[in-house]
């Protein structure tokens, strides 16, 4: 039984009381944390002097896709989208039904590999690549656990295409799911439809069907753009949040990617089935979708994790547009969040967002020893147990600043460098997936061209 000790940090626990400990020690055995404290003094294998650092439960992302990463400064000559339907329809799908099984593997091992180094240590990914279904999720599965973080993974399920390929995605996730879930491996298997407007009633059924069997956790984008809710009110005459109540599909082992387009009572229905919220205000941003009623649906009582949608895996950026965003909005610099608020939504409430919060998200005696320990040591003004939310979120930190990231009671990320895993190595396999995937799009020709 191994034993490590972090020892001297400022403890942010993130428990219910939001406890932070000054000068606090952590016992963590056999991956588990035993002990949380100040006065802390059994024999153990290794110590972690934790001295002008702050050690945070691990940060988590509520929702990202990993396969985006490939994407990355492609030249897309195209016509510039003007609605988020036209870059779904110009990028995104054109790009899913180029990606193989080797791309599913190369793109989830940099991009987990980046959010470790920003100190990640569990998110939830939606796979779309409908030419490469069957055994894409056992690609992803193994990058992340090459890299060594937490992933709730899954496959898109949508019938935009064929209802065949939709019943094949969710197929998939059920494979994975029966193969992966009992093992106590970083790795489970969850339950995804793409949206609503790109699936039938039918298919919600038999996702919501598959789900219970398992007891498994589910996610699905809901009302991220505005084809979505007209989509739902034509052919259905239901908001987008009434349809997946009334099919069954909310709950508290359900997350909502996104509810941008939602009005008052989709909140009230969230709130009463204690469905959860994936906030991703970045890639809202990026794809000019508006923005979510979070200050709103937090009055509510609705949990509500960050994620980053694929775009920008910097997991205090992210934070930090979440806190902003919506004092702009509204012009209110007193609106919610508050800072405490939007760490939860990077930790605690994350880990509840992706189905984990009993195994993660607090630094809580018998919970996994994942932290994302950040380096204080020269901050321009003094950090303390009162102040700790505020410098996270008013800029004191970025991802320069992540000392250690420890998962399971090992440490993975060391003074920005991975313990196990060449830079270059997966630098260059991404690479060399997204010049294969750029010639099948026919953009390295027009690059060529161009020269």
């Amino acid at each position: 039984m191994e034993r490590l000790l972090l020892k001297n940090g400022l403890i942010v626990t993130m428990n219910a009381n939001n406890k932070v400990i000054s000068q606090g020690n952590v016992l963590v055995e056999d991956g588990k944390i035993v002990k949380v404290g100040k006065d802390i003094t059994e024999k153990v294998d290794i110590v972690i002097d934790c001295s002008d650092q702050v050690v945070f439960p691990g940060f988590i992302c509520a929702h990202t896709h990993l396969y985006s990463a490939l994407l990355r400064g492609a030249p897309l000559l195209i016509d510039p989208p003007t609605d988020f339907t036209q870059n779904l329809q110009r990028i995104w799908w054109t790009m899913d039904e180029a990606l193989t099984l080797e791309d599913a593997y190369t793109s989830a091992l940099y991009a987990v590999y980046e959010l470790a180094l920003n100190g990640v240590t569990a998110y939830l990914d939606t796979y779309s690549g409908p030419n490469s279904i069957e055994g894409s999720l056992d690609r992803i599965s193994k990058a992340t656990q090459d890299v060594g973080i937490r992933g709730a993974i899954c496959f898109e399920s949508t019938e935009r295409r064929s209802h065949e390929e939709g019943i094949r995605g969710l197929e998939e996730n059920q494979r994975f799911i029966s193969h992966n879930n009992p093992e106590k491996t970083l790795v489970h298997g969850i339950y995804c439809l793409h949206a609503s407007f790109t699936v039938s009633d039918e298919l919600i059924h038999k996702t919501v069907e598959y789900a219970a069997k398992t007891d498994s956790f589910k996610t699905i984008h809901t009302s991220e753009g505005l084809a979505d809710l007209h989509h739902n009110l034509e052919k259905y005459g239901k908001r987008t949040v009434e349809r997946l109540y009334d099919e069954g599909f909310l709950g508290p082992k359900t997350a909502l990617a996104h509810a941008v387009h939602i009005n008052e009572h989709e909140i009230d229905l969230i709130a009463e089935t204690r469905t959860n919220v994936a906030h991703n205000p970045k890639s809202n941003e990026l794809n000019a979708v508006g923005v979510a009623q979070l200050p709103e649906m937090l009055q509510k009582g609705i949990n509500i994790g960050v994620g980053n949608d694929g775009f920008i895996y910097d997991a205090i950026e992210n934070m930090r547009t979440a806190y902003l965003m919506h004092k702009l909005n509204h012009r209110n610099p007193s609106q919610l969040p508050t800072p405490l608020q939007v760490v939860q939504m990077i930790t605690i409430n994350a880990a509840q967002a992706i189905g984990l919060k009993e195994q993660i998200g607090s630094i809580e005696i018998g919970k996994a020893a994942d932290f994302t320990i950040l380096d204080t040591s020269v901050l321009p003004t003094p950090i303390h147990e009162n102040n700790v939310f505020g410098h996270l979120v008013y800029g004191s930190f970025s991802r320069r600043d992540v000392k250690r990231v420890i998962v399971n009671g090992k440490t993975i990320v060391k003074n920005g460098i991975h313990a196990s895993l060449d830079a270059t190595m997966v630098s260059q396999q991404s690479i060399y997936s997204a010049i294969s995937l750029w010639e099948r799009l026919d953009l390295t020709p027009r690059i060529a061209r161009q020269i």
